[in-house]
């Protein structure tokens, strides 16, 4: 290892006295124990009994609570659990130092083989979507449907505005980014992180800014925040490397589950262009695209993407839970073909407009 790098933290040092984790009004936290990592686990109690399950998890940097809105949309659809990777939101360290993609994906199939919820309706953003595929792969039993926002999949030339994120992954780097950054307030972090994510960070209320850098505050006291950021985002890198049955094309091409996908327009970090590469490589897949969207598409337009979930079931003929009504997504784009809407396809139109 090199001097210049962050020592791995273990999951059994003690950590410092944080400010607890912040729960919205009508959610849960609670805590998992399962061989080799603690899970933090954020779920809102279903409007009635007997709906099915979903999971949902975070990218890269995040956690639990950038589900928080989308899970909401879908409290009478789904009985929603959002994790919090090891490492991420309140969930310590994996025991093992683990933050490869695949390790993270054996944390979620830990989770769900322990908890005998599955096959779930998997959502999956960013980081998050490349484990979600991983998972669809490696077990499809675990599935039932599979939604990627924005999923962190290889790229051959990536854009410049993620380039910085991607450095992370080398060594030394993330030292030098510590004392550069040493100065900033939890503010200034937090509007750079909106500005990255967000197509418009004016869609951030005020209150979703002050609560995003009260956890902005405590994660920076968490000794092992920035070794989880950088070994994470060294996992994204190797993974992009990977060929053959383990490269996460090759696995999206064997995924079974029903497939939503969804891009924003104003993308920093995952290339708009990837939305049609997706829709060919992911078999019968839906494809919504949101022009005026970035990286966080669930936290922008949480309804778009929920209505666009909803419509994947009702073409299964699985029931929606009487979701409030409103023009579908696939008619907006009907009536504004040209005009900034979202815009839904079929896997198999998709590929065509991108032969074409």
């Amino acid at each position: 290892m090199s001097s210049t790098e962050l020592p791995s933290v273990p999951a059994t040092t003690a950590l410092p006295k944080v400010a607890p984790v912040r729960v919205a009004e009508g959610e849960r936290l609670r805590s998992v124990g399962l061989p080799g990592i603690t899970l933090s686990v954020r779920s809102r109690p279903p409007a009635r009994e007997g709906l099915p399950p979903a999971l949902y998890v975070h990218g890269l940097g995040g956690s639990s609570q950038n589900w928080s809105a989308l899970m909401q949309q879908l409290e009478g659809v789904v009985d929603g659990e959002a994790v919090d990777l090891p490492g991420f939101g309140d969930s310590p360290p994996p025991d093992d130092g683990d933050y490869s993609v695949t390790g993270h994906a054996r944390a979620v199939i830990r989770f769900l083989d322990a908890a005998g919820r599955g096959p779930v309706h998997l959502f999956g953003n960013s980081l998050g979507g490349a484990v979600a595929t991983r998972v669809a792969a490696l077990r499809p039993d675990l599935v039932r449907t599979l939604t990627l926002v924005s999923p962190a999949l290889p790229e051959i030339r990536v854009q410049r505005t993620a380039v910085p994120t991607a450095l992370l992954a080398l060594p030394g780097v993330t030292a030098l980014f510590t004392r550069f950054t040493k100065e900033w307030s939890a503010e200034e972090r937090v509007r750079g992180v909106t500005a990255l994510c967000y197509g418009d960070p004016g869609r951030v209320t005020p209150e979703g800014f002050r609560n995003a850098v009260e956890e902005m505050e405590r994660r920076l006291q968490l000794p092992y925040f920035w070794d989880a950021l950088t070994r994470s985002a060294r996992g994204v890198v190797n993974a992009y490397t990977l060929s053959g049955q383990h490269g996460l094309w090759r696995q999206a091409e064997r995924v079974l589950a029903p497939t939503l996908l969804v891009y924003g327009g104003r993308d920093q970090l995952v290339g708009f262009r990837m939305a049609q590469r997706a829709a060919r490589a992911f078999r019968g897949s839906r494809l919504l695209t949101l022009p005026d969207a970035g990286h966080v598409a669930m936290m922008e337009y949480p309804e778009t993407v929920a209505r666009a979930f909803c419509e994947l079931l009702g073409e299964r003929g699985e029931p929606t839970g009487g979701f409030p009504s409103g023009e579908p997504a696939s008619l907006a784009a009907a009536a504004s073909p040209d005009g900034g809407g979202p815009v839904v396809d079929d896997g198999e139109t998709a590929a065509e407009s991108a032969g074409s």
